[in-house]
């Protein structure tokens, strides 16, 4: 009688031996606020529930073109209304406007309608494929290896944020009175370099705080889709 026991052992070792499968990369859901925006309360509640999903980055970008109105947004930087102009852009609409999300690069929608921002999440998870491969590497660097190519280009971001809930007291302007909380507030947003589907090795600039998160994001040039993402 034949036996299968050493076939059986063969492949038990191989399997043992080959890498674990790689985790789907998160989808990043970025809302576009302001503290100035008395209508953002739903929206910032929505980031904090979406901060508990271990399928969803979401970050919170605070915008400066409501600083106006009297009270200016002691996170907004003038970078994070310029990348949402970029996807303004990229997805042909008039103008900006709070509360914005933007799912993956891919998608936009009112941060005050939940539901379809979770039907959004869903439509962008599935239709990853074939991302290239990120690595953290010596501390200093992060290295995106070879993988197809992006029709325009694609660049490589770097996104320090804060996790820890942060309350600020409005105390002038529209909002007034009210207190707005920042989950995954943005505290630095470069742009690392280019990606044209070769492997290439990035330097990352020191933080500016130890206690930020960091995220490093590969999409499409010029608010492009997000085609991988890589965190620590």
């Amino acid at each position: 009688m034949r036996t299968f026991a050493p076939l059986l052992a063969l492949l038990a070792a191989v399997l043992a031996a080959a890498p674990p499968a790689r985790a789907a990369a998160p989808v990043v859901v970025e809302l576009y606020t302001s503290q100035s925006c008395s209508a953002c309360g739903k929206a910032n509640s929505l980031i904090a529930a979406l901060a508990k999903r271990p399928d969803v980055l979401p970050l919170t970008f605070a915008v400066d073109y409501w600083d106006y109105l009297g009270w200016t947004d002691t996170y907004a930087k003038p970078e994070f209304t310029a990348r949402q102009r970029t996807f303004m852009r990229r997805l042909a609409q008039r103008d900006v406007y709070t509360p914005q999300v933007i799912v993956d690069g891919r998608s936009q929608v009112s941060g005050a309608r939940a539901e379809t921002v979770d039907d959004l999440i869903r439509d962008a998870a599935r239709s990853r494929a074939g991302a290239p491969q990120m690595r953290f590497f010596a501390g200093q660097f992060v290295r995106v290896e070879a993988g197809r190519a992006v029709r325009g280009g694609a660049e490589v971001w770097l996104v320090r944020y804060e996790v820890q809930p942060e309350a600020v007291e409005v105390k002038q302007g529209e909002a007034r009175g009210q207190t707005v909380t920042y989950v995954n507030a943005v505290r630095e947003l470069i742009r690392l370099g280019s990606w044209t589907g070769r492997r290439r090795t990035y330097a990352l600039p020191k933080a500016g705080d130890d206690d930020l998160r960091t995220a490093v994001v590969l999409q499409g040039a010029k608010g492009g889709r997000i085609l991988g993402v890589l965190q620590r």
